[in-house]
């Protein structure tokens, strides 16, 4: 079964409304940004409640069976943390919708939901060019050595 996704054309305006309410923490950015996920999926926009850490700073965003999504705030995850990129932000914002949208099998589909999401964007994730794969060494099982091709007599 595959997973439905907005366009990336929606997906890089979903994005660009996100860095901007990173940045500038607007309300207005990150409400649309919602409410064009939400749209998407034909569904209300989830009630979301900020603060300063979740689960004494483990957490980054819990998503509740009622459909509440409790988020730490971008302020608040620029300081203090290991790992306080935009990137990962968004990530968690986009993990935390997953959940809502996808509530059965959450975690799986959630990481899914995130990763499709943040596919194609260009966040300078680095691409490996196709290539031959390496040559496969076997450990076990014969005494052939690994310098020495299967064909060669």
């Amino acid at each position: 079964m595959r997973m439905m996704l907005p366009t990336v054309r929606e997906r890089r305006t979903v994005d660009r409304l996100l860095r901007s309410f990173f940045s500038t923490y607007r309300q207005l950015d990150f409400r649309r940004a919602m409410t064009m996920i939400c749209r998407f999926y034909n569904l209300k926009p989830p009630p979301v409640e900020w603060f300063e850490y979740l689960d004494w700073g483990k957490g980054a965003g819990r998503t509740y069976e009622d459909g509440r999504i409790h988020l730490v705030h971008p302020e608040n995850w620029k300081r203090g943390r290991k790992y306080n990129s935009m990137k990962q932000w968004i990530h968690t914002v986009h993990h935390e919708i997953g959940h809502y949208v996808f509530w059965t099998d959450a975690e799986r589909k959630a990481d899914l939901f995130a990763s499709g999401m943040m596919n194609g964007l260009g966040h300078g994730i680095a691409i490996r060019p196709l290539s031959r794969p390496a040559a496969r060494v076997r450990l076990t099982g014969t005494r052939r050595s690994a310098a020495r091709p299967r064909n060669a007599s």
